[in-house]
């Protein structure tokens, strides 16, 4: 009897689920409790991405290579820094007789809503890497579990669009939860891909005597948000500076700070600005996978600060359609993800 979660594919340590595992078993036969998935395109997670052209001094050879060494010695994509993956975009070949779902057809086009680093890969070759939009197209296959969510692809939005935008998914759905009527809404690294359409919801909650303001960290950033019309404040600022980015806030808010603060930057030591940029008893909503709990903790412990922390899923109920619904709704955005994620020449 095969495991729901995966577990019969861990190889080390055994006893762990996929994604804990160091190493799982991407052997591209399709189990009984199964989805085999020929791959067109991963979307690698932002923070994974942004560790990995660092390293290879955005060398796209080098990236390669790192790329299908982390496959070949794991099993999956798993950047054994960040510990994140991202997720991918592929056609369905085969089901298995006891996966949940027996009326997905053979060519029919789906985004997985789960991580690549729990997800067996085999990659056979990697096409291109985009390093402008963190996509890299691949000849390869992918299993996903029973317990795996996907969405099918819509057939009036681009492919690689849906895929951008799957990927952070959970961020702007937990915004529709977390942000309320008339509150004061920070998000640091708002111009990024999750920062977009979390403005865009917080902007939609909030309303007309709520305030969502924007940090960014390069002048260019002021003119994407300016233009799709999505921060009623922008700060230029660097997020790893806390004290810098709190008297900001505090100034634009006259001591009230913010009712809720998200964190979607893909850099490390982001935690305390976060946590000072919000009042007591207010949310902080990590999402960003360069999140240290122990710091966050820590940090808030030390300066007495009284707030509720939340550590970002990738899954909320719902939160594909919530999130592919923001970009039929938004069409500034939907056009700027257009140009972003789905030009650059042929896939």
């Amino acid at each position: 009897m095969y495991c729901k979660y995966g577990s019969h594919r861990v190889i080390h340590p055994k006893n762990t689920l996929p994604q804990a595992a160091d190493k799982i078993d991407n052997h591209m036969v399709c189990l009984d409790n199964e989805m085999l998935i020929d791959v067109e395109t991963l979307n690698i997670d932002s923070a994974s991405f942004h560790q990995i052209k660092e390293a290879c001094n955005y060398d796209i050879e080098a990236m390669k290579s790192m790329i299908l060494s982390i496959v070949q010695r794991q099993g999956k994509m798993q950047n054994p820094v960040t510990k994140s993956g991202g997720m991918l975009i592929g056609s369905v070949r085969e089901v298995g007789k006891n996966f949940h779902n027996q009326n997905l057809k053979k060519g029919q086009k789906i985004a997985t809503l789960v991580s690549l680093s729990l997800t067996p890969l085999f990659i056979k070759t990697i096409k291109a890497i985009h390093i402008e939009n963190e996509q890299v197209d691949i000849e390869g296959q992918a299993i996903l579990f029973d317990s795996g969510i996907y969405a099918v692809i819509p057939e009036d939005l681009n492919e690689h669009l849906v895929l951008a935008a799957l990927d952070v998914a959970g961020a702007p759905a937990q915004v529709k939860r977390l942000s309320k009527k008339d509150d004061t809404v920070v998000i640091i690294g708002a111009a990024g891909k999750s920062g977009l359409l979390c403005a865009y919801q917080a902007k939609q909650n909030v309303g007309p005597k709520g305030t969502v303001i924007g940090v960014v960290n390069e002048a260019w950033q002021i003119d994407v948000l300016k233009a799709l019309d999505l921060c009623d404040e922008i700060l230029l600022e660097d997020a790893t500076k806390p004290l810098a980015v709190y008297q900001k806030v505090h100034d634009l808010t006259a001591g009230k700070l913010a009712d809720l603060t998200l964190n979607v930057v893909n850099v490390e030591n982001t935690e305390m600005t976060t946590i000072l940029a919000t009042k007591n008893h207010g949310i902080v909503y990590f999402f960003s996978m360069a999140t240290s709990f122990t710091k966050a903790a820590l940090g808030a412990e030390g300066i007495g600060k009284d707030v509720t922390m939340i550590i970002g899923n990738g899954y909320c109920q719902d939160h594909a359609n919530i999130t592919l619904d923001l970009l039929r709704q938004a069409p500034k955005i939907k056009a700027y993800f257009e140009k972003k994620y789905t030009s650059g020449g042929p896939r």
